[in-house]
């Protein structure tokens, strides 16, 4: 069966214009795709419209140039990594430091191993280390020594200092 001459151009033709549509479509999504991209990567009006017309005028070889150029991290990521710096940058200023010398110390320090100035006391009842100033243990409630009881007579106060002296008046009077 020989082929018609006017059903070659016609078949001719519609593929023409669907390679044709293929085109312009790929263009179209191309562009797109350029100014989509940009835009997460690039806050400024003036780069994400020249990067859009870059593609635009050059199609594939204008997505080539524009993805050697872009920016390496979109603005999500560049955010991102800006929350961990500044993560890492406050837990390094959380750290305690030294009053005598500036030095870094940890919380379970009780004496800063350089200047050997005291940082923390322990709790006469729990042994749970309490910052210098703290009147009371923040873990049993035990008041520090030398400081105000609430409820306490006088004479139940001195009654509690004198059991506490004797036996260091006993030590004391013995190598005489």
């Amino acid at each position: 069966m020989p082929l018609d001459p006017s059903f070659l151009s016609n078949f001719t033709l519609v593929l023409t214009g669907f390679g044709g549509a293929f085109l312009a479509a790929l263009w179209v999504s191309l562009v797109v795709w350029t100014y989509r991209d940009i835009r997460a990567r690039a806050r400024d009006p003036l780069v994400q419209f020249l990067s859009a017309l870059l593609v635009a005028a050059l199609s594939i070889p204008g997505v080539l140039v524009y993805l050697i150029l872009r920016p390496p991290r979109t603005l999500e990521e560049e955010y991102q990594r800006t929350l961990e710096e500044e993560t890492l940058l406050q837990s390094l200023e959380d750290q305690s430091l030294c009053p005598g010398c500036e030095r870094r110390v940890r919380e379970d320090w009780q004496v800063c191993p350089h200047c050997q100035t005291r940082l923390r006391k322990p709790c006469q009842q729990c042994g749970q280390l309490m910052e210098l100033p703290w009147n009371i243990c923040p873990y049993c409630g035990t008041p520090a020594p030398g400081m105000r009881k609430e409820g306490v007579s006088m004479d139940e106060a001195l009654r509690e200092l004198r059991i506490t002296e004797e036996p260091n008046a006993e030590s004391a009077a013995a190598p005489d």
